[in-house]
């Protein structure tokens, strides 16, 4: 399966691709250049295929856990100040995803749409200590019974052009099911209550979905 933010992207690749491959094997005669070309198109092709897949998932809701929203690795676990919404201190799990991770955001968990805001900015590299702060961005917060309110936050990278987020204020939304989509590259912060116990490491895998980053306390 494909996410649906992929059509334009995949539709043109494949046009392109075509015209290439159909352009290549009547304009060229020499064949290793006729056979580069089509290879190194199909690569292309097969690139854009695998970025914007979106795998089917079974997700197993619980409102006592926070699972990953993206696919990546757990790149930060640090108690942080969080400045635009809670303004105060938050402990902060990041998510970096490279090109070839899966790309769907999706709810860390279950509740009401508190606040969502997009914010143009730079393309800083997603690591970049500044990215949270500085980088194109959205910040949303989701509400439920058992961890109060949770914000996690999509940032855009050095070859992310452009955050989908479809989570909008006064929605209930469903924990694990799309609430976007970061195109190239990017990073997700999450931001939880100080004491939440966090049931990740640094350096490890996160499955979008799947991994239970933290639990109730």
């Amino acid at each position: 399966m494909f996410h649906k933010e992929g059509t334009p992207s995949i539709l043109l690749g494949t046009f392109i691709t075509a015209i290439v491959l159909l352009a290549s094997d009547n304009l060229i005669d020499t064949n290793w250049i006729k056979m580069t070309i089509q290879i190194i198109t199909l690569l292309f092709l097969i690139i854009i295929l695998q970025f914007f897949r979106n795998p089917k998932r079974t997700f197993i809701l619980n409102e006592d856990q926070i699972l990953s929203p993206v696919d990546g690795k757990v790149v930060v676990i640090e108690e942080v100040y969080e400045g635009e919404y809670f303004k105060d201190k938050r402990l902060q799990v990041s998510i970096f995803m490279s090109p070839i991770n899966v790309h769907v955001t999706r709810y860390p968990m279950g509740g009401v749409v508190k606040f969502s805001k997009y914010h143009p900015g730079k393309f800083l590299v997603a690591w970049h200590p500044k990215a949270s702060e500085e980088n194109e961005r959205t910040t949303i917060v989701v509400e439920n019974k058992s961890f109060g309110e949770v914000l996690y936050r999509q940032i855009a990278g050095a070859l992310a052009k452009r955050i989908v987020n479809y989570a909008e204020e006064g929605m209930q939304v469903i924990q694990g099911t799309d609430a976007g989509f970061i195109k190239f590259g990017s990073r997700v912060d999450l931001f939880l209550p100080l004491g939440t116990p966090i049931n990740v490491v640094l350096n490890q895998k996160a499955i979008g979905g799947k991994t239970v980053i933290a639990t109730k306390a």
